[in-house]
């Protein structure tokens, strides 16, 4: 009867010390980063940083950057007279050409387009070379204080020219 109760004390102490020792590395191991976590946890963050080429008498150009600005995003600007060309060198359709070009994250952005767009568009990573927002609609970002009412942005790539966003 001494040795069952001696097996089963010893037993139960290998129990308990087990329990701690796992206890003890589960709480130590929680702060460790393994493999599988570095991967679940490490995420492409869109750029912030973009490039503008604008005509260098545009005021709503400026006021477009200022807003920019305003939601995180790194502005450079650069002076271009000639950015219609330019747009039009990266794909940008003539009929489609926004007041300025701009830049991020391996897209164009021609036009006064609103953050939101540009948020979707360098987290969704679309296979176009970039977007457009026509013209200089009174309530896009530049002209107005912020978006107002509706825009339609187009998509232009390889595969032509769609609407992208019409909201």
């Amino acid at each position: 009867m001494k040795n069952a109760f001696a097996f089963t004390s010893i037993a139960a102490v290998a129990v308990a010390g087990g329990i701690a020792f796992a206890t003890l590395s589960s709480a130590q191991d929680s702060g460790r980063t393994t493999t599988t976590d570095a991967a679940a946890t490490e995420q492409t963050v869109p750029s912030k940083q973009i490039t503008i080429w604008r005509d260098p008498s545009c005021g709503c150009c400026d006021a477009y950057a200022e807003y920019l600005e305003g939601n995180g995003y790194q502005v450079t600007r650069i002076d271009d007279p000639n950015f219609d060309r330019r747009s039009v060198q990266a794909g940008v359709p003539e009929q489609g050409l926004g007041c300025h070009l701009a830049e991020i994250d391996g897209y164009y952005v021609s036009g006064l387009v609103p953050v939101e767009i540009i948020e979707r568009l360098v987290t969704e990573r679309p296979e176009i070379a970039g977007i457009t927002l026509p013209g200089m609609p009174a309530n896009a970002p530049g002209m107005a204080p912020g978006k107002t009412g509706t825009l339609k942005t187009y998509a232009f790539g390889e595969d032509g020219v769609t609407v992208y966003s019409d909201e």
